[in-house]
């Protein structure tokens, strides 16, 4: 009996794996948002042969706008910012870069902030080549006392863009407009017209922006998104509209809005439709971790939209909330986060460091082992040398030799008035805050003297709480806190704080940080 029962359960598994094998589907594989961790808000993304391009809202960050790139539409690197130099009409608020591709020629159209009046419209610039940054054409499209969001879409030979109209003039309702372009795309030569109109009810009642359009079947669509983007109080959805030729008439649909914030991801929106090569669409747009909510920003996450082919209208596949997990685009798997160390005796400065444009550019170089960073701000951060947070919660750590004069920080950066940091002096701590750009020394302590580096350490918790601490050599860290303290003030309207470096001093000098880690937990 039991030698009849050992054959039964060997027949059995032999079964199975014949089943497995020949009639069993595949595994699923399957990604998890978001799909570019950390402040990306706005993206636009294209496809040119087997590459996908993203380019995303920098806001006041510099260098302007971030470019990556993926073939699986799940797995992105950065390859560079749209503009290493900041265009010369602009200032600020480098907000929705729209990536178009035609005849071997990347374009960009972008929404920047005017000197001249402050106020935001949308520039142009192209190049052949992505990895070696745009040239810049200048202003294109001026528009009352704002422009903003361009989408350029190619119809019938003739290209045309479109842009958010009237968000700053009280009494009109908000608009969608569009207009052709001249074959080359830099200038436009139309009349405008409108597609969409803003209800002044409803989830609609706080504007129309951020639309995207494609084709299928007979019908134009859009992806248009409403309400407020940004802040604790955002409450942004996601619309479709469609319409038989791009001048319209536009139809929105009845079961508006589509895609809505739930408890782990809040206030999706403001993005670009992208087709597969199997002929999938999916929508590459932003929001905010149920999490770490603004304290990391609106991140790059990915909804994917099928069709009903009775009504002719596309729905996202996994219901009006984004998937926190989702079946991959390619069935390639997605790749984890790991350590971020950066030993400056081995690496270059080729990171996408980012700084505040408002400020004057950080002086930065690799040489003799350390990166060097000079002190050429006033204000009272001193130079700020930063990176992108990807979550809310985390151990930073760079270790510095320190100085006499240079007072040389570990530092979280909101804006030139708000920062929260640890910094050294030969022989000294101090922990400092700025808020509403009123420096604090918070404490001050007197460490050994010692040519080894210290280390200076942040660690978080869902963006708000800090704790600080140092060591030397290989010592356990020892607090400079007795309690978390809570940064909640750092967090812009439209932009999340960043992490990374600083220096301080009477005169020009340099820090001398060897080396700089990040553990995401």
């Amino acid at each position: 009996m039991k030698c009849f029962f050992i054959i039964f359960l060997a027949l059995l598994t032999s079964l199975q794996c014949v089943a497995q094998s020949v009639g069993s589907p595949k595994p699923i594989t399957t990604y998890h948002n978001p799909v570019i961790a950390g402040d990306f808000a706005d993206p636009s993304v294209i496809r040119v042969g087997d590459s996908y391009y993203a380019a995303g809202t920098s806001s006041e960050w510099g260098p302007a706008y971030p470019i990556y790139t993926s073939k699986d539409l799940v797995n992105w690197g950065y390859i560079g910012p749209v503009f290493n130099e900041l265009p010369s009409w602009t200032m600020g608020s480098y907000w929705a870069p729209e990536l178009f591709y035609q005849n071997g020629t990347f374009y960009v159209y972008y929404t920047a902030r005017r000197k001249s009046d402050k106020h935001s419209y949308i520039g142009v610039a192209s190049t052949r080549d992505l990895r070696k940054g745009f040239t810049d054409h200048g202003l294109l499209l001026e528009w009352t006392t704002e422009a903003i969001d361009a989408f350029v879409i190619e119809d019938g030979g003739k290209l045309f863009i479109t842009w958010k109209a009237y968000g700053l003039d009280k009494g009109k309702n908000i608009e969608i407009l569009g207009a052709q372009l001249a074959p080359d795309g830099l200038k436009v030569i139309g009349k405008p017209f409108t597609l969409l109109t803003a209800d002044r009810s409803g989830w609609e009642s706080g504007g129309a922006e951020g639309q995207a359009i494609f084709k299928h079947g007979r019908y134009f669509y859009m992806t248009y998104s409403g309400n407020t983007c940004c802040g604790t109080g955002c409450n942004y959805q996601v619309g479709l509209a469609r319409a038989e030729k791009l001048l319209g008439p536009w139809e929105k649909y009845v079961g508006n809005p589509v895609l809505v914030g739930d408890e782990n991801w809040k206030c999706p929106g403001h993005g670009t439709v992208v087709t597969t090569p199997d002929n999938r669409f999916f929508y590459l747009h932003h929001a905010y971790s149920g999490v770490d909510f603004t304290f990391t920003g609106r991140q790059g996450v990915l909804s994917e939209l099928v069709w009903n082919e009775k009504t002719q209208w596309p729905v996202f596949r996994y219901g009006a909330n984004l998937p926190a997990q989702a079946e991959s685009p390619a069935g390639s798997q997605q790749k984890k986060e790991s350590e971020l160390v950066i030993d400056f005796s081995k690496n270059t400065v080729d990171f996408p460091w980012v700084w505040d444009v408002s400020m004057p550019r950080p002086e930065f170089a690799v040489r003799s082992g350390h990166l060097q960073l000079a002190n050429t701000s006033a204000n009272p951060i001193g130079s700020f040398l930063g990176m992108v947070l990807k979550k809310g919660t985390f151990t930073f750590s760079a270790a510095i030799h320190p100085q006499s004069d240079e007072l040389q920080n570990v530092c979280l950066y909101g804006d030139a008035n708000n920062a929260l940091g640890l910094g050294v002096r030969i022989g000294m701590l101090e922990l400092w805050q700025v808020k509403d750009g009123t420096r604090v020394v918070v404490k001050t302590m007197t460490i050994p003297e010692s040519s080894a580096p210290v280390w200076l350490q942040i660690r978080s918790r869902f963006g708000q709480f800090y704790e600080f601490g140092w060591r030397t050599n290989q010592d356990r860290i020892q607090l400079i806190t007795d309690t978390w303290i809570d940064g909640s003030f750092l967090p812009r309207w439209d932009r999340a704080p960043r992490i990374g470096v600083s220096v301080f001093s009477p005169t020009k000098g340099n820090s001398q940080i060897q080396s700089i880690r990040m553990n995401y937990e």
